[in-house]
């Protein structure tokens, strides 16, 4: 069968970035059988998988992301002659000529507590949007069970209707234990013999939560006798000591900000932290904490919707609304050499739920399922 893929997204530095990389390499990687007709806005990523034999690359242009989605991709499809249409974000094509999957990264739009982090316009774009597109599609993928629950709570699905299907870090993370790696990773990014680490951007800084973390950061660092440094990683996180008004000296002389960290370097700066810090406001799936639990870094994360969900036990739970919890758990967890080590067995051990072995087989039988007419193949 002709699978199709809508790839606007594929150049999204966040989650759902990494996530539609991923899993499109790896069905393609898995499945030599169906064709997978690729479908991509940006013309730069014309011979991405081009030496993929089962992967038919295709450009299609649009003035605009909604004339592209509903528009442009439905006329691909049927010029295509495409049997099933899948699409990692979270919209759907309503006259697409065939059945449509799509995944959704969370259900913050309808959520009080969540869409607080959006414009009124998004929360009223998605909670009009959402309901078509989920009649419209055979399936819909979700990536967290919160996210699952959510939607079967607020659409009143039938049920069945939403798949939660977990997905993971790229393969390369892994703790890393070469001496040489890690020194060459810690001279490129100056990083301290000890610290602790957040990762974060700033157009989304709100959501997590980064005006909590150097708070707590303050109270932690005026009561260590040691303070631990914290290195805030991301494109233009430097900007943030202004936009935060953090001292140049005092706990302010102790956080660093290494801007733009690679993501082969990644997995070297997880393993040289002592502690991987997220205590984020909302999230669906973080991709973050698989990718900390996967190289064995302790965590502190926050004890709401999906964080706790995809750590388990595999982190020490704080309040994200309150610094003196953070602060509290980034002490406890530094001060506490055998828990960090009970952290980093249960992290790596907790990492086995998230593969993309798992991810792509599951979500290649779901998008066999919905071309045959929702008849298992």
């Amino acid at each position: 069968m002709r699978i199709g893929i809508m790839l606007r997204a594929i150049d999204e530095k966040g989650g759902i970035g990494v996530y539609a990389r991923n899993i499109v390499a790896e069905l393609l990687a898995r499945d030599p059988i169906n064709v997978y007709v690729l479908f991509y806005r940006n013309p730069e990523n014309i011979g991405r998988f081009a030496s993929c034999r089962n992967a038919q690359e295709r450009l299609v242009t649009a003035p605009n992301k909604a004339w592209w989605d509903q528009v442009s991709i439905p006329l691909a499809c049927r010029r295509e002659r495409v049997d099933v249409l899948f699409h990692p974000k979270f919209t759907a094509p309503l006259l697409a000529p065939c059945p449509v999957v799509m995944t959704v990264h969370g259900a913050d739009w309808f959520m009080p507590d969540q869409a607080i982090y959006y414009t009124p316009l998004d929360v009223r774009y998605m909670r009009t949007m959402t309901p078509l597109y989920f009649k419209k599609c055979a399936a819909v993928i979700s990536v967290s069970q919160l996210t699952t629950d959510n939607y079967n709570q607020v659409l009143r699905l039938s049920p069945g209707k939403v798949k939660t299907i977990y997905f993971a870090p790229a393969r390369h993370f892994r703790r890393v234990g070469e001496t040489a790696v890690l020194q060459t990773v810690k001279a490129r990014y100056q990083l301290p013999d000890r610290f602790i680490l957040t990762l974060t951007k700033r157009l989304g800084d709100g959501r997590k939560n980064l005006g909590k973390i150097f708070q707590a950061y303050a109270l932690y660092h005026e009561r260590a006798t040691d303070p631990v440094k914290l290195v805030v990683g991301g494109k233009d996180c430097h900007l943030f000591k202004a936009e935060y008004g953090i001292p140049d000296d005092g706990y302010g002389a102790d956080i660093l900000f290494p801007d733009w960290i690679d993501q082969q370097d990644l997995p070297a700066v997880y393993t040289l932290a002592d502690l991987y810090l997220y205590p984020s406001n909302l999230e669906a799936f973080p991709i973050p904490l698989t990718e900390a639990m996967a190289c064995g870094t302790p965590i502190v994360t926050s004890n709401v919707n999906g964080l706790a969900e995809i750590v388990g036990d595999a982190a020490v739970l704080v309040d994200p609304r309150d610094a003196e919890a953070i602060a509290g758990g980034v002490a406890r967890a530094l001060a506490d050499e055998a828990l960090r080590a009970e952290l980093t067995v249960a992290g790596l051990a907790r990492s086995a739920l998230f593969t993309w072995d798992n991810c792509a087989a599951q979500t290649l039988a779901l998008l066999e399922e919905m071309a045959l007419g929702g008849k298992r193949p």
